[in-house]
């Protein structure tokens, strides 16, 4: 399926489920921080990969908080495109060099004070987040960890609640800010 606006998207998908959507920025009637914004409201498990020819920190801080998965320049390798359409699909995100040394900057740019939410988090799901960092599935944390893919998906679940995170990078930057991962 393909939309020419971030308009058009939100009036097919219904008719077209998709699981992942590359979306542009810059488009007409809805641009793509908009509908990016509105498919996380609507269709949450539908995920976003951002694809736009902007390489400026704030678009791509600006993408991932209103509930993208990854972020690519038009310029990037179709391989690589490939590759992270892949990744968003199968493990719910895609982090590369650019994308990865953003969010540093992002993060090392803000106080510990800013913190949104001070979570405590106990072993088990200290183990989890460590494991979902490293990108592990649902399936893969299951068998390190000895539980079930359910009981995985119910941590996964009390992580976001905890941690006030709309996503994995949410996720992401909370480990690193708290020190649970080491980039």
């Amino acid at each position: 399926m393909e939309a020419a606006s971030g308009r058009q998207l939100l009036e097919a998908l219904p008719q077209h489920p998709v699981d992942v959507v590359l979306m542009d920025i810059n488009m007409p009637e809805l641009d793509g921080l908009q509908a990016t914004t509105l498919v996380h409201e609507h269709y949450p498990d539908l995920k976003v990969l951002a694809l736009s020819m902007y390489d400026e920190d704030h678009y791509i801080v600006e993408m991932m908080k209103a509930g993208a998965r990854g972020y690519l320049l038009k310029s990037a390798e179709p391989d690589e495109i490939m590759e992270a359409v892949v990744a968003v699909h199968e493990k719910g995100f895609y982090f590369n060099e650019s994308l990865s040394t953003t969010l540093v900057k992002q993060l090392l740019g803000q106080s510990t004070a800013e913190l949104k939410n001070e979570a405590e988090l106990n072993e088990r799901e200290t183990a989890v987040l460590q494991l979902l960092c490293q990108e592990y599935s649902n399936a893969e944390i299951a068998d390190k960890l000895f539980l079930s893919v359910r009981t995985v998906e119910g941590y996964r679940t009390r992580l976001f609640e905890k941690i006030g995170a709309r996503n994995i990078v949410g996720l992401v930057i909370y480990a690193v800010k708290k020190g649970v991962i080491h980039i």
